[in-house]
């Protein structure tokens, strides 16, 4: 005779935690300081120090992305001016900035755009909806956005 369960016939489990889908829309930054292309080089060096960021995108008038411009962008800037004794006042953003600029979607989950910060080394990426700066993630906002789901599912 076959031992019978003293639990008596057991239930299917049911998942009381709620799988809540992370966005990169739900963490970017909506509040950008953006750069313009005819800005100087040390206009945008100033507002880096400023605020305290290490770079941002480039907009035209109809808050179209045309480019991100960076620290870095600014160093080689400065090594080249002071190596040729050229001004930097007479350089623009326009000359400096990266004009390829990788974007992802406000849509793609954050776990993704993790992956996608550790494949392309970028400390930032802009989010474009139909041909407009929306926002920008960072690195630190998916760290915030893994903090807060701490202790839960990780979908």
């Amino acid at each position: 005779m076959g031992i019978k369960s003293f639990q008596g016939a057991r239930k299917q489990q049911q998942n009381t935690a709620e799988v809540v889908a992370l966005k990169v829309s739900d963490y970017m930054s909506r509040e950008l300081i953006t750069f313009r292309p005819e800005q100087t080089v040390e206009e945008v060096i100033q507002t880096l120090i400023r605020y305290k960021i290490s770079g941002g995108p480039v907009v035209n008038n109809s808050n179209e992305l045309v480019g991100v411009i960076s620290e870095g962008d600014c160093l080689k800037q400065i090594s080249e001016s002071r190596y040729y004794n050229m001004p930097m006042e007479q350089h623009t953003v326009e000359n400096r900035m990266v004009k390829q600029v990788e974007t992802i979607d406000g849509n793609m989950n954050i776990f993704d755009a993790a992956n996608k910060f550790l494949e392309s080394k970028i400390r930032r990426f802009p989010i474009v909806e139909n041909g407009k700066l929306v926002g920008q993630i960072s690195q630190k906002d998916v760290l915030k956005a893994a903090i807060e789901m701490k202790g839960q599912n990780w979908k």
